[in-house]
């Protein structure tokens, strides 16, 4: 199985810590915050790997390389022009060679196993769906939620039924190739439109996850999830 982090964020609320730092390199407990995703999907077993970027593009190709000190390979996508995140997966495409995929946000921090992705993909080929995401509870900066998740699993559009609470999107999914194949390459898509269409059609399905999980979106977040990890005992 094969992976995208996705890099390409021009991190905005992030400044003015993103003037001069992609916002995937910047650091929590000593280490920058693809890192983390890195080396958590190498120990799961998925090694072969693509990273696009613009802003500060050329950093991460530095600081990263070629992936082997990770024990990994990394291949990268560049983009000119930011082409948000479904118009990214569509360029990076081919990468896959039609299989299923796992994609993750660059700047969200999580304990989820990414070797979990594989039992995933294989659910999304036997029930012939299109995508799986991660979800989570609403964190305090974000309360009403992205979607809603049903009791056998599917995501559903919010407030299709009255009786489900909504969750958020981790910015972790699984996905199937044909869910962007429409898709034009070289042209900005962002995901939700993409999903919401989807759903209407009970292709996505999804799982809540109540482990830790950080949307590391402002300053103050990468300062809390910094004081945190280097907080945590040894073990």
């Amino acid at each position: 199985m094969r992976a995208m982090i996705l890099a390409a964020g021009r991190g905005e609320r992030m400044r003015p810590l993103t003037d001069h730092t992609p916002k995937p390199l910047l650091k929590v407990n000593g280490k920058p915050l693809i890192v983390w995703h890195i080396e958590r999907l190498v120990a799961a077993g998925i090694t072969e790997l693509i990273i696009n970027h613009a802003w500060l593009g050329s950093q991460i190709e530095q600081t990263l390389a070629d992936g082997s000190p990770f024990g990994a390979r990394i291949t990268y996508s560049p983009e000119p022009q930011p082409l948000e995140t479904a118009g990214g997966i569509a360029q990076a495409l081919p990468f896959f060679r039609g299989a299923p995929f796992v994609v993750i946000n660059g700047d969200v921090w999580c304990d989820w196993d990414p070797a979990q992705a594989m039992v995933i993909a294989a659910n999304l080929k036997r029930q012939a769906k299109q995508a799986w995401l991660l979800m989570a509870d609403n964190p305090t900066h974000h309360p009403a939620g992205d979607f809603q998740l049903s009791p056998d699993g599917l995501l559903l559009n919010k407030n299709e039924h009255a009786s489900n609470t909504a969750l958020t999107f981790t910015g972790i999914g699984v996905y199937q190739p044909e869910l962007f194949q429409g898709l034009p390459q070289g042209q900005p898509a962002p995901l939700a439109p993409l999903l919401r269409q989807a759903m209407t059609q009970r292709q996505i399905l999804a799982g809540h996850y109540q482990g830790a999980w950080v949307d590391v979106g402002t300053p103050e977040r990468l300062a809390e999830l910094d004081h945190q990890l280097s907080h945590q005992p040894a073990g």
